[in-house]
């Protein structure tokens, strides 16, 4: 079996097209067996780089055995010049072409994933509602409601929990409840004034009163608070059990990780913003960061976010595969989610909820009162919808 030619995919939801815009490939073979995988860079800047960064990677794998993964990984990491030590598009694309590999053996083995990298170990994936900071929508909603007051979070919080989810994970500083309006990194970095410390614990307080002890609250900072902030914070919220505290301050100094996660009594999660395992070693040599959160379509795709889980393993850390993209990479994260031993929990972040994304995919994974099944059909158990091929943007590169 041989590739013969790779799509690349701008995928165009019905709504919010600019705020989700998923780049997919499909990986095409002589034997008419293909295979999906994702760039993770659908929100952000950098979805576009991520579709040039899959064709520039497309003639290593043009002409390849696919089955034959590994060697392919690490053709695209060595034989680029830029891919030892490279970033986010490089990983991103290399990341799609993977996990478009790992599709491709499964169908042609008739296996999921999962059975490719050791075998599932659950059947059932335990979820936490992600981002209620942007409210909980309905399927059928097409936008999403910030909050404000300290009970509207407590009253979102208690929908998700409704539907069945055990867990769920808040941004409790990005909005500014005066202006009403998403609050710039630079406000939140420093010692963090007495208004905005007080605005945060009284919504995370609220939220924890009305979903009691036994919901489990994931505080979310994405990186916009620092070293001086996160620490701050983390101490003020150590009383309301907060389940892991994620992205306190930035990755790109691992010393200042070290420090703040030695300074609080939380569990730190990170690494949606780390690469390969390589990225994530300094990080598990010090015990900085105890829940390793790897973009399965950023880190270096299945083959890359196996290695991530059992290096992470090693180090008594727990994993929640990262996914920032369409219904491709979640199925890919579940495969992984399935079969490692150190799985903790899976994000379904809010987008994912809503019809017009699930839509993109060609089956509806959803979990139901806050599971999912993993998905048990060949490869990764997804491919791309009628309606999305129809109206994405694609380039082939043959």
């Amino acid at each position: 079996m041989k590739v013969t030619s790779i799509n690349v995919y701008a995928l165009k939801p019905r709504y919010m097209p600019q705020a989700m815009r998923g780049v997919v490939c499909r990986i095409n073979t002589d034997e008419g067996i293909y295979g999906y995988g994702e760039s993770a860079l659908s929100y952000g800047k950098g979805a576009m780089a991520g579709f040039h960064m899959i064709k520039e990677l497309a003639p290593l794998v043009i002409g390849q055995d696919p089955m034959q993964v590994e060697k392919i990984w690490e053709s695209m990491f060595k034989d680029t010049f830029w891919g030892i030590s490279g970033g986010a598009v490089f990983y991103a694309g290399m990341s799609a072409i993977d996990i478009a590999l790992m599709d491709i053996k499964g169908k042609k083995l008739g296996v999921p994933c999962y059975e490719l990298i050791g075998g599932k170990q659950r059947d059932q994936i335990r979820a936490y509602a992600s981002q209620l900071q942007l409210g909980w929508p309905d399927e059928d909603d097409t936008g999403f409601t910030l909050q404000f007051t300290p009970e509207d979070y407590a009253n979102v919080a208690k929908k998700a929990v409704k539907e069945g989810f055990t867990a769920i994970k808040t941004d409790f500083t990005c909005v500014d409840g005066k202006s009403k309006t998403i609050r710039g990194p630079h406000e939140l970095s420093g010692i963090l004034s007495n208004e905005i410390l007080d605005e945060a614990v009284s919504r995370l307080a609220a939220t924890r009163e009305a979903v009691g002890p036994d919901i489990d609250i994931i505080v979310e900072c994405h990186s916009n608070t620092d070293t001086l902030s996160g620490t701050q914070y983390g101490k003020a919220i150590e009383k309301y059990g907060v389940y892991y505290f994620e992205e306190p301050n930035s990755v790109t100094n691992p010393t200042t990780v070290r420090n703040l996660s030695r300074r609080i009594n939380i569990p730190v999660a990170n690494g949606e913003r780390i690469f390969t395992r390589w990225g994530f070693l300094p990080f598990l040599n010090d015990n900085s960061i105890q829940v390793l959160q790897p973009e399965i379509a950023n880190c270096g795709g299945i083959t890359e976010c196996k290695k991530i889980a059992d290096l992470g393993h090693i180090f008594d850390a727990s994993v929640q595969v990262h996914v920032c993209g369409s219904p491709i990479s979640l199925a890919a994260a579940l495969q992984v989610e399935a079969a490692i031993p150190n799985f903790q929990i899976h994000e379904q972040h809010v987008i994912n909820q809503v019809k017009f994304i699930r839509e993109l995919g060609k089956f509806d994974i959803a979990p139901k009162n806050g599971y999912f099944t993993v998905p048990d059909r060949p490869g990764i158990g997804q491919e791309l919808s009628d309606y999305t091929l129809k109206t994405a943007y694609c380039e082939t590169v043959e």
